[in-house]
């Protein structure tokens, strides 16, 4: 019985995950400092710069979305593809190519109001429950032709066997037509939600249809023909013509973002080409004739990743002398330092950048890495206290950890240091070589001290599906 089930389950499967992987993202179609992780799943861009930018985009709209209190968070994958999408109540992930592609900063904030709207209403638990109820009537469905094709083929009628495959797939295209349009429901939902909560902050909702103007354009040739009823999304005309309707009926239909924060989104872009394009498209995107602070930003990153640190350094430091209160480009400053083996000088940049920073726990991630670099003794307690500081903000960073775990086996205490081992492995995720670890490092804790309690619950840790609990 359960082999059958599994068996006749498996095609509504099918049609579930892909509904829900259409039903997540906008279009049709963790490592910090700019870095690209190669750790298993979803490559993350964590950069304090960009998520500040970020956080202070979604702030408004979360007010207005009543989610303010839900510590909604904006994760930064690296694909160049122009892309948003939310799995739970509690993220937004936006692909580096929607930053970079995104030329005024409403047009961004466009598509994190349309995001919002799903978690707003609560439309990844709405279709779970509605996936749920389509994988039963498929069962169900399934089943009854399956037993139509037993009596068919023990009658030998064979029309009756094809009427059972006729009747089969039938209730499976009814089934995927149901949740395609359930689909278009949400996302219309969405886009009336990011309207509202865009003319609720006095936003212009002009960057979101620009965004979907676009995605209309793109789909234009491969949606020529195509079954509105098959689609899950509305129809790109419907939807751009819809958006235009409700926009331009708010009173900010023409309000434009301010130069500064203009500015600021222009750095970010540039910041994100410089991290991940090569020096050539770099140059393209950004050629010496452009002499705004953002070209120059993009080609100071390129030449210290590139291995022309004494060129990086005097960009860098032409930057610093514009903007010599602009926290990040201390940070780069001290990060191309450290990263070429200059590790105490690498540490004046870095304290001025961690001064300046707000929410600056991963700049001080950094800061404890060049103090831990600089193998000076006299640095270590305070390297220990400011990443203690800053991982009891940035919990799920692997690399926070392992500095710490250094900078304790360097002082001889290596129970601590076991402990931080254990916790940078379990923040990447790797819970076997974490419980290993938690158990020596709990062997030599007294039994119910903090450094005990942290161990065991590592070392106790069992991962749950449904709970999603992880240990502090």
């Amino acid at each position: 019985m359960i082999d059958n089930l599994g068996f006749f389950a498996a095609p509504a499967r099918r049609i579930c995950a892909a509904a829900l992987a259409g039903v997540l993202a906008v279009t049709t179609a963790g490592s910090s400092h700019g870095q690209i992780p190669s750790g298993k799943g979803l490559p993350i861009i964590r950069d304090a710069e960009i998520e500040q930018l970020l956080r202070e985009y979604m702030a408004p709209i979360l007010k207005a979305a009543g989610l303010a209190q839900q510590n909604v968070q904006v994760v930064i994958v690296n694909h160049r593809t122009f892309n948003a999408f939310v799995v739970d109540g509690r993220r937004i992930f936006v692909n580096v190519g929607a930053l970079i592609d995104s030329k005024t900063p409403n047009q961004i904030i466009g598509v994190l109001a349309h995001e919002t709207g799903h978690i707003a209403g609560g439309h990844l638990a709405r279709l779970r429950a509605e996936l749920a109820r389509a994988e039963t009537a498929a069962i169900v469905g399934m089943l009854l032709g399956a037993g139509a094709l037993v009596a068919g083929a023990k009658s030998g009628s064979s029309g009756v066997t094809q009427g059972a495959i006729a009747s089969m797939s039938m209730h499976g295209e009814m089934i995927r037509r149901s949740l395609l349009g359930y689909q278009r429901t949400q996302e219309e939902s969405a886009d009336r939600a990011g309207v509202r909560f865009l003319s609720a902050t006095g936003q212009s909702a002009k960057g979101m249809y620009e965004t979907f103007v676009r995605f209309a354009q793109e789909t234009m040739f491969i949606s020529q023909g195509a079954d509105p009823y098959t689609q899950s999304h509305p129809m790109a005309r419907e939807r751009v013509d819809a958006l235009l309707a409700m926009g331009q009926a708010t009173p900010y239909w023409d309000r434009v973002d301010s130069p500064e924060l203009q500015l600021r989104h222009d750095m970010m872009r540039a910041k994100l080409v410089g991290f991940t394009d090569r020096p050539d498209s770099v140059a393209r995107r950004y050629p010496l004739s452009d002499t705004s602070l953002p070209a120059r930003y993009a080609r100071a990153i390129a030449a210290y990743r590139h291995s022309d640190l004494r060129a990086a350094l005097a960009q860098i430091d032409a930057l610093v002398q514009a903007q010599p209160n602009n926290a990040y480009l201390h940070e780069l400053k001290g990060q191309a330092l450290l990263e070429s083996g200059r590790a105490k000088e690498a540490i004046p940049p870095l304290r001025r950048a961690a001064a300046l920073g707000p929410n600056a726990a991963l700049i001080r991630i950094l800061l404890g890495q060049a103090l831990v670099a600089a193998n000076d003794p006299r640095l270590l307690d305070e390297a220990i206290s400011l990443l203690r500081i800053a991982l009891a903000r940035e919990p799920e960073v692997p690399d926070g950890y392992r500095q710490l775990a250094m900078a304790f086996g360097r002082k001889g205490e290596n129970a601590q240091a076991d402990l931080a081992s254990a916790q940078a492995a379990f923040a990447a995720g790797e819970i076997k070589t974490a419980r290993e670890l938690a158990g020596r490092a709990r062997l030599h804790f007294a039994t119910g001290s903090p450094g005990w309690v942290k161990a065991d619950d590592i070392y106790s840790y069992k991962p749950s599906s449904l709970s999603g609990a992880r240990p502090n």
